[in-house]
């Protein structure tokens, strides 16, 4: 990997760390407002992205997550859902669809932290909650902060040229 990529990589962990502490009491709920969420889409301009991207969400889960299976959910569930999207640029052209589907793709992969706290959250506002309400919440607000971050990392994309700043 060349000097550049790790460290832009590195600045958009930082960036999806220190996004992720502004709002932190908001991220980790039933109903996450992750605003740093925003960063996935990243991975549609260029694929080399998802290393900052997991990266961000380790460091993020790692120190401001209550519940220690995070680190490994929530890194699982990112790289799931940023593979997916990157093996879909083949068969998906033009960024708008491509940052469409990856919306779609975080909404419907949040069942793995929707699993993860439906079966490890010790959180006694927790209990008693059914999986599919756990996993509409989280779904609805995933879809929520991925659909508002299009418009702004489409006129992010036109100022800063993604594709070619790693």
């Amino acid at each position: 990997m060349r000097i550049k990529t790790m460290a832009v990589n590195g600045v958009i962990a930082a960036l999806y760390a220190a996004v992720s502490f502004l709002i932190a009491p908001f991220g980790f709920t039933l109903i996450q407002f992750r605003i740093s969420e925003v960063f996935n889409h990243l991975v549609v301009f260029n694929k080399k992205y998802i290393f900052g991207i997991v990266t961000g969400v380790f460091i993020t889960n790692l120190i401001l997550s209550p519940i220690a299976v995070d680190i490994i959910f929530g890194v699982l569930h990112s790289a799931i859902a940023l593979s997916i999207t990157i093996f879909s640029a083949k068969f998906i052209k033009g960024i708008f669809k491509r940052m469409l589907f990856n919306t779609l793709v975080f909404t419907a992969t949040m069942i793995i932290i929707a699993f993860q706290l439906a079966i490890f959250a010790d959180i006694p506002e927790y209990n008693g909650i059914p999986f599919l309400m756990i996993y509409l919440t989280l779904a609805v607000s995933e879809f929520i902060v991925m659909a508002i971050g299009i418009p702004i990392m489409s006129a992010l994309n036109k100022r800063l040229n993604f594709k070619e700043i790693i």
